[in-house]
């Protein structure tokens, strides 16, 4: 991932809001997510970009999933430990995953893929480690007028916003991969719902970018860019596909 697990996330300003979640919705489209890819009892998953591991003990607690999950930030991971003791969370990162081929039924890229340096990497990985029909979840940040993405680019700040994703490009990705997107909803009303939570909790959008050291743009050209790309937020499904299926 780039370095904003490693600033935004570890100055805990947004866990103020989202709790140990630290994404809009909380584990809302989780629990959405592993009804509608029917996973079962015991099913291997894997949870990349997982933070404090607040989805790898949903996973294992609620549903009795075999839950595992990486992360790059050894702090995130520290304080993972200490609210989850014995949590199975690991070092790691999503374009070098440190599972075998075929052996996961299931794989979660909550608010972490807009964050990782190479998604055509990190897609290559996860198509790797998936076993055929396991399921690919994402939850992210995407611009639904890509014409404002230089724009959010441009910004002198560390957050997920900045690298947004665009839905054509990461459906091509995803299906020159034989991943095959069986779902995409979008969820842009939990990022509304975020911002009015976050205006609550420190008074103003600005503000909240004021307090982070890592954002040195002007809060009114955050708000500019947010508004010109028309930030939203998904809920992706993908399936793996067996190479006849991938061939045809």
């Amino acid at each position: 991932m780039r370095n904003v697990k490693g600033t935004f996330y570890e100055k805990n300003l947004l866990r103020e809001t989202t709790g140990n979640t630290l994404r809009p919705g909380g584990f809302e489209l989780t629990d959405l997510a592993v009804g509608n890819c029917r996973f079962q009892v015991g099913d291997r998953i894997l949870d990349v970009g997982c933070g404090w591991g607040a989805t790898v003990d949903r996973l294992r607690s609620l549903y009795q999933l075999e839950a595992y999950g990486i992360d790059p930030s050894q702090r995130l991971l520290v304080w993972g430990r200490e609210a989850y003791p014995g949590l199975p969370i690991s070092q790691g990162r999503g374009e070098d995953i440190p599972f075998e081929a075929n052996s996961l039924d299931g794989v979660f890229l909550e608010c972490s893929l807009s964050l990782m340096l190479d998604i055509n990497k990190v897609l290559s990985e996860i198509q790797r480690v998936l076993k055929v029909d396991g399921r690919l979840v994402i939850h992210d940040v995407y611009a639904r007028d890509p014409r404002g993405v230089p724009d959010l680019q441009a910004l002198r700040m560390d957050s997920c916003i900045r690298s947004a994703l665009i839905k054509e490009e990461l459906e091509n990705c995803l299906q020159s991969r034989g991943l095959r997107i069986s779902q995409w909803q979008d969820h842009s009303a939990l990022l509304i719902q975020l911002t009015m939570e976050l205006i609550m909790t420190h008074g103003s959008m600005s503000a909240f970018w004021l307090k982070s050291a890592d954002c040195s743009a002007d809060p009114a050209e955050v708000q500019a860019a947010l508004k010109k790309a028309k930030v939203g937020y998904f809920q992706l499904i993908a399936q793996k596909e067996g190479r006849e299926e991938a061939e045809h």
